[in-house]
C-alpha cells in the first residue's frame, strides 16, 4: 500500500514538474516585437487598432531605453502625431514601407495644454515608432537609415 501510496504521489509531482517547464518554455521562447536599426533593438508594444493608435504612449510615466512602441498604418500616408497627455520626452521616427527613415523628432516634449500643437513630418510613412528622447541621437539614427522589423 505504501509503495502505491507513494507511486502516485511520484507520478503527481512529476506531471505538475513537467507542465511547469513546458509553460516556462513557452512563457522564454514567446517572440517580442522588435525594431532594429544598424546599432540598436527596441523591444516594441503594436499599436495597430484605433484605439491604441489614438493612446499611444500617453499617460505613461516612464519607458525602459529599450523599449519603444510601433505604430502600424494600413498604408502610406502623412501621419501627424501630438503629445498631449504624454508625460515622458519622446523622439519619433516616421519609417516608410520601404522600412526607411523618413523622418526624426527629437525630444518631442509633453504637452499638458488643452491645444497641443501637431508634429507633421509632411512625409508619407507606414510605420511610426516612439522611443525615449534623444535615444536617436544616441545611437546615431539618422534620416535613410534602413530599419528592421521583426513583428508578428
Amino acid at each position: 500500500m505504501r509503495k502505491k501510496t507513494f507511486l502516485i504521489i511520484f507520478i503527481f509531482f512529476t506531471i505538475i514538474t513537467i507542465t511547469g517547464f513546458l509553460f516556462l518554455a513557452g512563457r522564454l521562447t514567446e517572440r517580442q516585437n522588435r525594431v532594429c536599426s544598424k546599432s540598436n533593438c527596441f523591444d516594441v508594444e503594436l499599436a495597430v487598432t484605433p484605439g491604441k493608435i489614438a493612446r499611444g504612449l500617453m499617460f505613461r510615466e516612464y519607458l525602459d531605453s529599450d523599449k519603444g512602441m510601433l505604430f502600424v498604418f494600413k498604408e502610406e500616408g502623412n501621419y501627424p502625431f501630438w503629445m498631449k497627455n504624454t508625460l515622458i520626452p519622446l523622439d519619433i521616427i516616421w519609417i516608410n514601407g520601404d522600412k526607411e527613415v523618413v523622418y526624426i523628432s527629437e525630444n518631442a516634449t509633453p504637452c499638458k495644454e488643452d491645444f497641443c500643437p501637431q508634429i507633421n513630418p509632411s512625409k508619407d510613412a507606414k510605420y511610426v515608432l516612439e522611443v525615449n528622447g534623444v535615444i536617436s541621437k544616441k545611437i546615431g539614427l539618422k534620416i535613410g537609415d534602413k530599419i528592421i522589423l521583426d513583428i508578428k
